[in-house]
């Protein structure tokens, strides 16, 4: 029977299961394997899997695999996640270049590497389905308005959307948001992991930057967004055209590690 090291890390209650896979002997091309990792009674449990390999040209490679065992679009907690357990190995000091799906992301840490800034894509295409916002922030993101957040039924809500015609063939990610005194209140349910999660990473990004759009807010900005698993910060320039130096920013915590 093969042992393999694994480390749990979360981010704003979005949570992993993280290998250092730099030698490349772990197969992780088996769907039915990552699965079971991630069943929350069967396995470790988690949102998705990462696999931090090595690549010539930068300082890693982030491999991301959704709960249900298929390769992911980006992650962004899973990004940051993989940039504090990159610190934690050695193999970066308080800044990094690393290669995800979506193409390189520059990030930098605190000294203990407990909070994580996370350089995110460029975007310049938001688009409207009705009163909703749609836009890739590194994953397609849904992003609507809503009152009464918090007795929302996100599960069912999010789902019909995810499933409708228009998006069931590749999937959405839907993101329902309240504006608060500052930023916002948001809640998502995630495409591959088909449930509400504690938090998104690249879902509160779009959200900040639609929400920039709506409103015609030129300039540089700090969103606050809360999450029912913690806080996290999204900052941005937007010129009118373009959103850049777009950051992702919060919390990357070791839960813990075992094997398995």
């Amino acid at each position: 029977m093969t042992m393999l090291h694994f480390f749990k890390y979360q981010g704003a209650g979005n949570d992993f299961i993280v290998f250092d896979n730099r030698s490349g002997a772990i197969n992780h091309q088996e769907p039915s394997w990552v699965q079971g990792l991630c069943n929350r009674r069967f396995g470790i449990g988690a949102d998705g899997l990462i696999l931090l390999q090595s690549h010539p040209d930068f300082d890693f490679e982030m491999v991301y695999y959704n709960a249900d065992g298929q390769p992911s679009s980006m992650c962004g907690n899973g990004g940051r996640c993989a940039v504090a357990f990159a610190k934690k190995l050695g193999i970066i000091s308080k800044e990094t270049t690393f290669l995800a799906v979506d193409g390189p992301h520059y990030a930098h840490t605190s000294d203990d590497g407990s909070w994580v800034s996370l350089q995110m894509i460029d975007v310049s295409v938001l688009e409207r389905d009705g009163e909703a916002w749609v836009l890739n922030t590194g994953s397609p993101h849904y992003v609507s308005t809503v009152q009464n957040l918090s007795q929302l039924d996100v599960y069912t809500c999010g789902k019909a959307i995810r499933y409708n015609n228009t998006y069931t063939k590749k999937g959405i990610n839907v993101n329902f948001i309240e504006e608060k005194d500052t930023g916002y209140a948001v809640r998502t349910y995630e495409r591959g992991v088909e449930d509400e999660t504690l938090a998104c990473g690249t879902g509160v990004t779009a959200v900040a930057l639609a929400m920039a759009k709506e409103k015609g807010l030129l300039g540089t900005h700090n969103t606050p967004i809360s999450v029912r698993g913690g806080a996290l910060n999204v900052r941005f320039t937007f010129d009118g055209t373009i959103f850049t130096k777009v950051f992702l920013e919060g919390p990357a915590t070791l839960v813990f590690e075992g094997t398995i």
